[in-house]
């Protein structure tokens, strides 16, 4: 929720009401007075209520929030956004909703794309690059440990039949996850061959005596 509608008796009243629900200060608010009270018989009651409009400044976590949202209420999908920023300048994301299997995607491509959207949107209204991660019910770790089972697994599997293993085609992060599983690994050699996005890794027996 960006802004928020409030009528009360005064502007003051109708003002609090509406940082209140917001959850924000004054000075993170932007405050649009709709109307004014008007008085009554004698100015002791007032017949017509004042009505406002407060809105949150236009952060970058509230930019992020309000594109997310609205990409969201497109798809028909009920999501809860949290955003933090770290001191690093590192914008994280997480999601929460019903349905998040859809926010996924096939290997995580659905949730990759929306943090590409969002971190073009935040860069292009700030002055310092912002490393924006998208993350929802954990995937990003649950991924991370399913890739290093996996490159330790087909390792093995390399240095076993002495025959190089050619992995699927993933993006530029879950490639570092392989190379630096096995960085240590003296059995075998990783590298990556392709063009993006079908670049892949190559996971080879080691040259080493």
């Amino acid at each position: 929720m960006n802004y928020v509608i409030k009528e009360a008796r005064s502007v003051e009243d109708a003002i609090t009401e509406a940082l209140v629900e917001l959850g924000i200060t004054s000075e993170e608010a932007v405050i649009e007075i709709v109307e004014k009270q008007s008085g009554g018989l004698f100015g002791i009651f007032s017949t017509k209520l004042a009505k406002v409009k407060v809105s949150k400044s236009a952060t970058i976590d509230t930019i992020a929030e309000s594109f997310l949202t609205d990409v969201f209420k497109e798809m028909e999908l009920e999501v809860s956004v949290s955003i933090k920023m770290d001191e690093e300048m590192n914008m994280n994301i997480d999601l929460s909703g019903p349905n998040m299997g859809v926010l996924i995607g096939k290997r995580g491509q659905t949730l990759d794309s929306l943090q590409y959207l969002v971190s073009l949107v935040v860069n292009k209204e700030s002055e310092q690059y912002i490393r924006v991660k998208l993350d929802t019910e954990a995937y990003r770790e649950r991924r991370k440990q399913t890739l290093e089972n996996l490159a330790k697994n087909l390792a093995n599997k390399v240095k076993k039949s002495g025959k190089k293993f050619t992995l699927e085609p993933m993006n530029p992060y879950e490639r570092r996850i392989i190379h630096f599983t096995l960085q240590n690994n003296k059995a075998v050699e990783t590298h990556s061959e392709g063009e993006e996005p079908y670049r892949k890794v190559i996971i080879v027996p080691s040259k080493q005596k």
